[in-house]
């Protein structure tokens, strides 16, 4: 028969300051298919809950195996996962404790993965396609107009510095992350961030290329004149044929710097 965590702590744990009991765990033993599966899955449905939340400490291994009525080994593969996932946090000699859960943070894995992975642009363009036209779709719904106002000088105001890289990345950098806003999905936004990132050398040199910043602009332009009207269809279409522009421009500044 399973213990109480109560009965099962010898170091002194407070059994008024359980976080996971049996009873929230629908109680017994969890079947072996995919325990560690099965544990981190328990664990997140208490975060989205409320149960747990930033900053909860969760009891020790041994009490938490208790809990769920499983051997140590497929509970730390799960809290192994939740880690690298930036759901938990551990520090030598501590218990587990509940992140921030911030989206900046729960991208960071995915953005340290990207940033030892050999970069590869199509794979870039194609993710940028997913994230970035449904941001837009978003912000075309849900931008208050005083953000689609801001969205539209910042593309008209690209005009001054098409002959200025440099000056031209930082508005560019400004008008896609007013876009990003204006969709209010914070963890989609934090993404699109990771994956813009991505290959930012290849882009400044593609910048630099005679044309290349004259062309975005007008693009940047069609898509905030879409945003304005609150044409979500069209914001899409225009925004498409600037992830083109990009990823083609993006291709051949990488060709061009093969052949030098």
């Amino acid at each position: 028969m399973v213990k109480s965590i109560a009965q099962a702590d010898e170091s002194g744990f407070d059994p008024g300051d359980s976080l996971i009991d049996e009873a929230e765990f629908g109680g017994g033993t969890l079947e072996r298919k995919s325990l560690a599966e099965q544990v981190a899955n328990r664990i997140m449905a208490m975060i989205k809950s409320g149960n747990l939340k930033s900053g909860d400490k969760l009891p020790t291994e041994a009490q938490m195996g208790i809990a769920f009525g499983i051997s140590r080994p497929p509970l730390r593969e799960a809290l192994k996962a939740l880690t690298l996932m930036g759901v938990l946090v551990s520090r030598q000699g501590g218990r587990y404790t509940v992140t921030d859960l911030t989206p900046t943070r729960l991208v960071a894995p995915f953005n340290t993965m990207l940033s030892v992975a050999e970069y590869d642009v199509h794979q870039q363009f194609e993710a940028r396609t997913v994230v970035d036209l449904e941001l837009v779709r978003l912000c075309a719904l849900r931008a208050s107009p005083e953000l689609r106002q801001r969205i539209h000088k910042l593309a008209v105001d690209g005009v001054a510095f098409e002959h200025d890289p440099v000056a031209f990345r930082l508005l560019d950098i400004e008008f896609h992350q007013a876009i990003n806003g204006g969709a209010a999905n914070d963890l989609l936004s934090a993404l699109a961030q990771v994956l813009y990132d991505l290959g930012l050398d290849v882009r400044r040199t593609a910048s630099e290329v005679r044309g290349v910043i004259t062309h975005s602009v007008k693009q940047h332009i069609a898509v905030a004149d879409a945003l304005v009207a609150g044409d979500a269809e069209t914001a899409v279409a225009a925004y498409r044929a600037h992830l083109e522009h990009v990823r083609d421009t993006t291709i051949q500044s990488m060709e061009a710097g093969k052949l030098q």
